[in-house]
């Protein structure tokens, strides 16, 4: 895959509503976001007009929560600022497929698909280890798998962003009780496998604060793409 192939994630967002989450997404002209309980993030054009911010306060509504994500569009100064976060955008550089993970662990935990009934416990992982917003249909962006230790969910991962051609693994998250057990490991490594079986590429994003999440990466044959910023903003 050439680097031309990887200018699609300068606008990951984007390039998911316009392709493969066109059915998941809101849109008023050239602003488009996700369904409620889907996602929050919102996407406008790389050079965006007045009337693109105007659309996108008029699809999200007065005074409420825009997550541009990594878009290094500038909203109108009557927007307020909520959040900024420096982090990194990484990409699958290892070659070909990974050996897919869904041979038992040695503790005898299985990689298990998660579904519709699985959410209340998707979320409440998400809630005890904070790896980033989770949502009651945020699983219907893609594939979730997760690792259950005596029934209890305990372990996490899943596909998030589409761009053409490529697959965000997100959501990675492991349990407190459960952690140094290479959960996070198998997940990413079993996602990564799918992803490259359908002729796609892995890519994640990660805050640069997250020393740990990067270093597994970097392990599993993840390299820096770029460094981005993460903005989200109240709309007037």
């Amino acid at each position: 895959m050439t680097g031309d192939d990887a200018a699609v994630l300068d606008d990951p967002v984007g390039e998911s509503l316009r392709g493969h989450h066109a059915h998941l997404a809101r849109r008023i002209g050239r602003a488009a976001t996700y369904l409620p309980d889907v996602s929050t993030f919102a996407a406008v054009p790389t050079d965006p007009d007045a009337t693109d911010w105007s659309d996108l306060a008029r699809l999200l509504g007065r005074d409420a929560f825009a997550d541009l994500f990594s878009s290094p569009a500038t909203p109108p100064s009557d927007w307020e600022p909520v959040f900024v976060l420096e982090g990194r955008q990484m990409i699958w550089s290892g070659g070909g497929a990974p050996a897919a993970a869904t041979h038992a662990a040695a503790d005898g935990t299985h990689i298990v698909e998660l579904g519709a009934a699985d959410v209340p416990d998707m979320l409440d992982l998400v809630a005890r280890t904070k790896p980033g917003p989770l949502w009651p249909r945020t699983r219907e962006l893609g594939t979730y798998l997760g690792v259950r230790e005596h029934g209890r969910l305990v372990a996490m991962a899943g596909e998030r962003l589409r761009p053409p051609g490529w697959t965000e693994i997100s959501a990675v998250s492991t349990a407190p009780e459960a952690r140094d057990r290479g959960h996070a490991t198998r997940l990413v490594t079993e996602l990564a496998a799918r992803v490259l079986s359908r002729n796609e590429r892995p890519f994640l994003h990660a805050a640069e604060a997250n020393t740990g999440a990067i270093a597994l990466y970097e392990r599993l044959g993840f390299t820096l793409r770029k460094r981005v910023t993460f903005r989200g903003y109240r709309t007037p």
